[in-house]
């Protein structure tokens, strides 16, 4: 009986250094399609959470009035390549922009950004433009948006086929159509950051799994529900923005 049990345990043992027994990774599914009679074809695919798709590459806000400074952690992280919490870059807005002026308007603005983007070494410009002057940009930019009477900073990653494909700190990954994205672009203003040439590739550039184009209804329905009042742009800081003579566009080649 003895023999017995040992010779079980040893068969087990060999089949499981044989034989990968690991449990499958988390998300993994295995699916069996018939080919043909007799020959089944059996494939394990792994399934994201839609919750990590919707926030791929953007930085979720962590406060009502932070989206500023997640819209712009955004950029520098996944557009420049930098390796920055929203929290650090918070406090660097909070340094070299207008301190006294932040608190009071609870949140950021672009000339803030402006300000401290240049600390970190990067050239930056802020100006209005057309849908055409978006629809040219060959990197993401930062844009206010309004909606509701509610202020909200977000990233246009591109424009494709009539669509403002938008990094939102709230809501994460979503887009707009041409008219729909007009309605709410904030006088439309844009806030570029330019490149020095050694990031690494841009991890907020469109691909596949991007170009399935949300339904307008499902973002009215979403979107900007419980906004706070983030943040203003005024005319007054739109001019001091392009006072600087750095303003320029960025097109594609």
């Amino acid at each position: 009986m003895i023999e017995i049990l040992i010779g079980s345990l040893l068969g087990v043992f060999g089949f499981t250094e044989a034989v990968d027994t690991k449990p499958p990774a988390q998300g993994t599914v295995n699916l069996t399609q018939q080919l043909t009679p007799g020959m089944p074809m059996r494939e394990s695919v792994t399934l994201e959470p839609m919750s990590q798709l919707q926030f791929r590459n953007v930085i979720r806000q962590a406060y009502d009035y932070s989206c500023g400074s997640a819209a712009l952690t955004t950029m520098l992280d996944y557009f420049l390549g930098r390796d920055l919490q929203e929290r650090q870059v918070m406090e660097g807005l909070l340094r070299y922009g207008e301190a006294d002026k932040i608190v009071e308007r609870r949140g950021f603005s672009l000339l803030d950004m402006k300000r401290f983007v240049a600390a970190l070494g990067y050239k930056s410009g802020g100006f209005r433009a057309a849908f055409s002057d978006l629809d040219e940009l060959e990197h993401p930019a930062l844009v206010p948006i309004e909606y509701a009477g509610f202020k909200h900073f977000v990233v246009v990653r591109d424009v494709y086929n009539e669509h403002v494909f938008v990094a939102d700190p709230a809501l994460g990954n979503i887009s707009f159509t041409r008219a729909r994205f007009e309605e709410i672009w904030d006088q439309n203003v844009l806030f570029v950051i330019y490149p020095s040439g050694q990031e690494p590739k841009n991890a907020m550039a469109l691909t596949e799994k991007d170009l399935r184009l949300v339904d307008d209804r499902t973002v009215s329905m979403l979107a900007f529900r419980e906004f706070s009042q983030i943040t203003k742009f005024t005319t007054n800081q739109a001019d001091e923005l392009g006072s600087g003579g750095d303003i320029k566009y960025i097109r594609r080649k």
